[in-house]
């Protein structure tokens, strides 16, 4: 603490004649370089412990970015460096930093609070100060009307002094002091005392004279009593009783190793080896500390530096049945514990101290190069999670975020189902046509020996209406859900069905014209007429149709795919795997049977009437 200055001066006196010292105050983190103090010692922990603790009280309420202000001088600036130093370790920034000393009058505190403004974001602020210091610097917060987030030292400590006149703006601090704990037995003692039976200590008249405004010049001093006032005893008595009782345990338990069967000083502690005593019993001293029954964290001890144990005890500062006061809310000794529930935030939730308000659900934190505070909140594409908080991923195509982007699920596959409207309507039409050509299939095999059906030439009509009856079959293949049985039927047979009725016509046209063809030139009767002839030329001609079609399966490999488009990657369609171009391709063969289709429906075109269905297969072809 800022008792640094009087202890290093009497260290530095000591180590001349060898003489160790024991300090109940001073916590400079410089005290531990035993190559400078090599006889100091002290019952209390050096500051870099309490920096330690304050950086984890930051992380604990996610304070990632804070300001610091600190007191000119070793405590001040040495504490606000360990700070600083532990404060990186957890990715806490640092958003400004100030200083401010004993020379600073008001003006000077408030640009230093003018300061602290100019960063909005850092809600809460760092003490390194000693208390004056932080008084000041909460009037000049009070002057400004303004009120941070204050986490303090314990040069503020739990201290009535800094606060008064300043508790609006004080309230919600959190600040550390030293563990100690109130000794009974001493307040008794030192409530007896007054000037006339302490009268061995040159200091107490000038004390009680500060404490009671008297002077015994005047002798309007004796009328008063600490039994009656109202007196607080310091803090750190707890740590002087430690200091005196380490001292006796040091020089007992050297007594006891080097004159273990005499009552008083033996020769081998005339005169006392400075050196020895310090580092075999002074630093190796181990005890309970007195007049703290049932406690499990009341042993005395000194690490190898000679620095006391780290505990703290954690305040916050709050308004509670009318009162500000301070509330003990939590411990910090090689780790924090806090209870949470002790600490009425004034706006009723933890207050935010960052840089950069935290990203949404969907967006991820673009850094800027050497800040881990400080981000732009970036989103990511509907198609994306977060593979980390910086990072989006693509789910890759048939997959889709969950609700906590934390991974993908597989998007259903769409596809016509028999339900929907798109179905019914298709499905109706190919069952009537389906129906009405069974029913023209069966007048035809009803009326099978008839002439009118035996000169229609009955076998292809019966393969006519066959290749019907697989176009409207092919209905119900094409609205099927996709897979490698249903993706062959179609390619085999949309063609097929479609080259079936066309290998028909043509074959009956064909016969048409070569008959009228050669009545006219008197010729004989023309070959492969006959029925069983008709039949073959049409199979032939279908063979064709289902060459092409094999070719075209056995270079592409039926099967199902999975497509999406690129503005709508959230609908996942399931598809045969073959291209439409191609599909069209396989229809190329019909387009020739229909072009020969139509050139002899226009050579039949006047043909006599019975013989008129020529007329209607070529209306059907032109159109």
């Amino acid at each position: 603490g800022t008792h640094l200055s009087s202890s290093t001066q009497v260290a530095n006196l000591l180590r001349l004649f060898q003489i160790p010292q024991i300090s109940y105050a001073s916590t400079s983190a410089k005290l531990s370089d035993k190559s400078r103090y090599d006889y100091f010692a002290r019952t209390v922990p050096p500051d870099f412990y309490q920096a330690k603790a304050m950086a984890e009280i930051l992380r604990f309420f996610n304070w990632t970015y804070v300001s610091t202000v600190a007191s000119e001088g070793d405590y001040g600036e040495t504490g606000i460096e360990a700070f600083e130093q532990e404060a990186r370790m957890r990715n806490i920034c640092i958003a400004t930093s100030e200083k401010v000393g004993r020379s600073m009058n008001k003006k000077t505190y408030d640009g230093v609070v003018r300061a602290l403004l100019q960063k909005p974001n850092a809600r809460v602020v760092v003490l390194f100060t000693r208390s004056e210091d932080a008084r000041e610097l909460l009037a000049a917060a009070q002057r400004a009307n303004m009120s941070f987030t204050w986490v303090a030292s314990d040069g503020w400590g739990a201290l009535e002094s800094v606060v008064a006149g300043s508790e609006a703006v004080a309230e919600g601090a959190i600040t550390i002091e030293l563990a100690a704990y109130p000794i009974a037995e001493f307040a008794a003692y030192f409530r007896n005392l007054n000037p006339y039976n302490n009268s061995r200590n040159p200091w107490f008249r000038e004390f009680w004279e500060q404490k009671f405004k008297c002077s015994f010049h005047t002798q309007d001093c004796s009328r008063y009593s600490l039994k009656t006032g109202k007196f607080e005893p310091e803090s750190k008595i707890t740590f002087v009783v430690n200091a005196v009782y380490a001292m006796a345990h040091s020089l007992h338990n050297m007594h006891q190793a080097l004159c273990p069967n005499a009552t008083k000083l033996c020769d081998a502690m005339k005169p006392v080896n400075g050196k020895r005593f310090y580092k075999d019993f002074m630093l190796n001293v181990n005890f309970d500390a007195p007049f703290r029954p049932s406690d499990p964290k009341r042993v005395v001890r000194f690490d190898r530096y000679g620095d006391g144990i780290g505990r703290y005890n954690i305040f916050n500062y709050h308004r509670m049945d009318g009162r500000y006061r301070y509330q003990k809310v939590g411990y910090w000794a090689e780790g924090l514990i806090l209870n949470t529930s002790l600490i009425p935030w004034a706006e009723t939730s933890i207050p935010v101290s960052q840089c950069s308000d935290p990203c949404k659900k969907n967006e991820i934190k673009s850094m800027q190069p050497g800040d881990i505070c400080c981000w732009i909140c970036i989103p990511c594409q509907p198609y994306e999670y977060l593979l980390d908080e910086f990072t989006c991923m693509d789910c890759g195509l048939g997959y889709w975020p969950n609700e906590t982007l934390n991974g993908c699920y597989e998007l259903p596959q769409e596809y016509i189902r028999w339900k929907d409207v798109w179905a019914i309507g298709p499905v109706t039409i190919s069952c009537l046509g389906f129906i009405s050509t069974l029913f023209v299939f069966g007048v035809f095999m009803k009326n099978n020996d008839t002439p009118i059906v035996k000169a229609s030439g009955r076998e292809l009509c019966y393969i006519l209406l066959t290749g019907v009856l697989m176009c409207y079959s092919m209905t119900f293949i094409f609205i099927a859900k996709p897979s490698t049985e249903v993706c062959t039927l179609r390619r085999l047979g949309l063609g097929t069905s479609f080259a079936v009725c066309y290998s028909a016509l043509l074959t009956k046209t064909n016969r048409i014209a070569r008959i009228f063809s050669g009545v006219k030139e008197g010729v004989q009767r023309p070959r492969f007429i006959s029925p069983a002839s008709q039949v073959v030329i049409c199979m032939a001609l279908v063979s064709c149709q289902l060459i092409i079609v094999i070719i075209w399966l056995l270079v592409e490999t039926p099967g199902t795919g999975k497509e999406t488009e690129p503005h709508k990657r959230y609908i996942v369609t399931l598809k045969c795997n073959n291209r439409d171009s191609n599909m069209l391709i396989s229809l190329t063969y019909n387009v020739l049977l229909i072009v020969l289709c139509t050139v002899y429906a226009f050579k039949t075109r006047k043909c006599p009437e019975n013989f008129n269905e020529a007329k209607f297969i070529g209306f059907t072809m032109y159109t």
